[in-house]
């Protein structure tokens, strides 16, 4: 019996248009009625969830979310942070001289605000996408006890499916390195992804990896699609996901989390209690 439901939220918890249906909204309820812990985990900075957090009303005591691709884990009640992975600005640095021989932008994520050395539309996207505040600043003038969580080239698909191509096996086996959307390519430790977040603190709630259902739809969910008891990709996953996913739901739009609730968790423990 599953005890555990992550979500990614761009692409799979909400629309389009970021609105949550009502149907999605209903699911969550109830799984969460039946004593089920309903987890956000998403590349998101955490004041990037909020609003999401909120409206599911996953802000009381025993809550929890997975931010940064799996780099931060927070108590969603207390506002504490349980558990960071961060990365030294050596590593931002090293990752900006690649951005430049690669000619794409890049920005680096801290614990607040998106920090960049020249700001551009995609950073620009990504501040107010999240709510945060957006900083440009020289690496050389940032302060030593600045916490990196994450650093990203953000750029037109094609010049980040090159970068990709050109990234040394060193950079490879250094970073943990994910596409949560086509423009953003994310650098993270490379003990941080959705998994190690999501698991870390299924261990600490006493759930094990086969009790846990983890859904997504972008390339940046595949640690956790892959590592799940069951793991699911929405009807509009890219190919990679759909690959490895241990069933398929519908797509955003069609409100496939609802569907998995309902498959996996309401139908399924009302055949073990009948």
């Amino acid at each position: 019996m599953y005890k555990l439901i992550a979500l990614d939220i761009d692409g799979t918890l909400v629309t389009k248009k970021a609105k949550i249906t009502e149907e999605n909204l209903l699911c969550i309820k109830e799984a969460k009625e039946k004593g089920i812990k309903v987890v956000l985990a998403s590349g998101r900075p955490l004041k990037g969830l909020n609003r999401f957090l909120k409206e599911l009303d996953l802000v009381n005591k025993g809550d929890y979310a997975v931010g940064y691709n799996g780099a931060i884990v927070q108590d969603t009640y207390t506002e504490e942070i349980i558990n960071i992975t961060p990365l030294d600005i050596d590593c931002y640095e090293e990752l900006y001289k690649i951005s430049l021989e690669m000619g794409v932008n890049i920005h680096a994520l801290t614990k607040s605000k998106v920090i960049t050395p020249k700001i551009n539309k995609y950073s620009q996207l990504e501040a107010d996408l999240n709510g945060i505040e957006i900083e440009e600043i020289a690496l050389k003038d940032i302060k030593p006890e600045e916490t990196i969580v994450k650093v990203m080239m953000i750029d037109d698909p094609e010049l980040l499916d090159n970068v990709v191509r050109n990234l040394s096996q060193e950079i490879k086996d250094k970073y943990t390195i994910v596409k949560s959307a086509p423009y953003f390519l994310e650098f993270l430790h490379n003990k941080a992804n959705k998994w190690s977040g999501v698991f870390g603190l299924a261990e600490k709630l006493g759930i094990k990896s086969q009790e846990i259902i983890c859904v997504g739809d972008e390339e940046n969910d595949i640690h956790m699609i892959e590592n799940a008891g069951l793991g699911v990709a929405m009807g509009n996953a890219v190919p990679k996901i759909k690959e490895v996913a241990d069933y398929i739901t519908l797509s955003n739009e069609e409100s496939g989390v609802a569907h998995v609730i309902k498959k996996f968790i309401l139908e399924d423990k009302e055949e073990h209690s009948a």
